[in-house]
């Protein structure tokens, strides 16, 4: 299978090359880790870096060689070592205990530069980061963004100036494919990169996906957190959970509230337990949570957030494909692109309304809320009147998934939501 590039992130990792610095590369399963680092391994070599100064291996490999744990890693890579840099490369570095001690000691022992990947957020959780403390930059992963899925297909180029492009047809040189037509698949099927490179029905998304779904709830939950104080046991309660989640996404819960919806099944768990397989949830990357800030108070509240699911495709093969929710969709979809783009994001209240994103960098702050269609009266209203309460300098922006509407509407911008997808602009608000 053709390995496509994903820049991006590998711009992002190669700028810390050859620092004194652990690159470890987080993010969900099968959202492109693995390829990132054979990707890393393709850009030393055509960079004259010998083949026999690489060394990428993974550590959920059943090969006799593998090491299995800390002290067998390190020896590993010992009687590789010179005087020469040697690029170590270790995927799901998680698999092994206590594996920060033997990189840590392999940052300084070895004249090498250490590239890892790890699929569960306890790899850098409090105790690690004290541990590897200054000595580590975080890479997170995500799945395929709209133009880099339109790209998999073969759609657009990579380097394509999409912004000069006319993109409602695009062509793979056999089949024309529009873009609204492109953009319902990408909302249904999700952007995992497997998925994004052939043709796919229900049917083999949800084959794909029940393999996902085991590896992560196991692997990376279960067996992990069995060891660990939170004791996440109870695989039933666990999916139950995901799914009020995956139902929920872009509404405002709290622990307590999801609790009281368990005792509304006959399930008593108290809101403790619920934010222990939250956390858990999170930490397998399968769910980002969101705070919210009083944007007059200018400060941040302690309840009633939000969360968003890390794919859409995920969302839709638990739900059993019910083409439903369609403004929260755009919604999530909206929100993991800016996260993509780098942006601190939060939920606005502003005397008693809600803004759906407040997007922050350095000196900058934008008000954004994001709807599937503004036609509606009561929608039109709902979604700017907001936007129009508040009295800063701040841009602020309507992301719209239909409808033709003016550009601009009392000083909002009304943007098209592939258009913010695909457009350049959007990486610089």
């Amino acid at each position: 299978m053709s390995i496509f590039p994903r820049s991006k992130y590998l711009d992002q990792v190669m700028r810390f090359r050859d620092d004194n610095l652990i690159k470890v590369i987080t993010g969900l399963r099968r959202c492109g880790k693995s390829t990132l680092l054979t990707l890393i391994s393709q850009r030393l070599l055509d960079d004259g870096v010998p083949s026999e100064r690489i060394i990428l291996i993974n550590l959920e490999s059943l090969s006799a060689d593998t090491p299995k744990d800390s002290q067998s890693l390190y020896k590993y890579f010992q009687q590789r070592t010179g005087t020469d840099c040697l690029y170590i490369l270790i995927d799901e570095v998680q698999r092994i205990d206590r594996w920060e001690e033997a990189v840590n000691a392999m940052r300084v022992d070895f004249a090498c530069d250490i590239y890892v990947t790890g699929s569960n957020a306890f790899l850098l959780s409090s105790e690690l980061a004290t541990y590897l403390s200054g000595r580590y930059v975080e890479i997170k992963m995500l799945p395929l963004t709209f133009k880099e899925y339109l790209e998999f297909r073969g759609l657009i180029s990579p380097n394509a100036d999409i912004d000069q492009m006319h993109y409602e047809v695009l062509t793979d040189g056999e089949s024309f494919f529009s873009i609204n037509q492109l953009f319902i698949e990408y909302r249904q099927y999700g952007g995992l990169p497997y998925l994004a490179t052939r043709p796919t029905t229900i049917n083999e998304h949800r084959v794909y996906m029940d393999t996902l779904y085991q590896s992560v709830i196991t692997r990376d939950i279960l067996d992990r957190e069995s060891w660990r104080s939170r004791r996440i046991s109870n695989p039933d309660l666990l999916r139950r959970i995901l799914l009020f989640l995956s139902d929920n996404i872009g509404n405002k819960n709290s622990f307590n509230s999801i609790s009281n919806t368990l005792k509304s099944e006959k399930l008593n768990h108290s809101s403790a337990t619920v934010e222990a397989y939250v956390s858990a949830l999170e930490d397998a990357y399968l769910f980002y949570p969101v705070s919210r800030y009083d944007i007059k108070g200018k400060d941040y509240l302690k309840t009633l957030g939000k969360h968003y699911i890390v794919d859409l495709g995920l969302r839709n093969y638990l739900s059993g494909y019910r083409d439903t929710d369609q403004g929260r969709a755009l919604e999530n979809i909206i929100y993991l692109q800016l996260l993509y783009y780098g942006y601190d994001v939060s939920i606005g209240t502003y005397q008693n309304t809600e803004v759906d994103f407040i997007v922050a960098k350095p000196g900058k702050r934008v008000y954004i809320q994001v709807a599937d269609s503004i036609d509606d009266a009561l929608t039109f209203e709902r979604e700017l009147s907001p936007l129009i309460r508040i009295r800063d300098a701040y841009p602020r922006y309507v992301i719209v998934g239909r409808g033709d509407h003016p550009v601009d509407i009392e000083g909002i911008r009304i943007v098209r939501a592939t258009d913010f997808l695909l457009q350049s602009w959007g990486e610089d608000l």
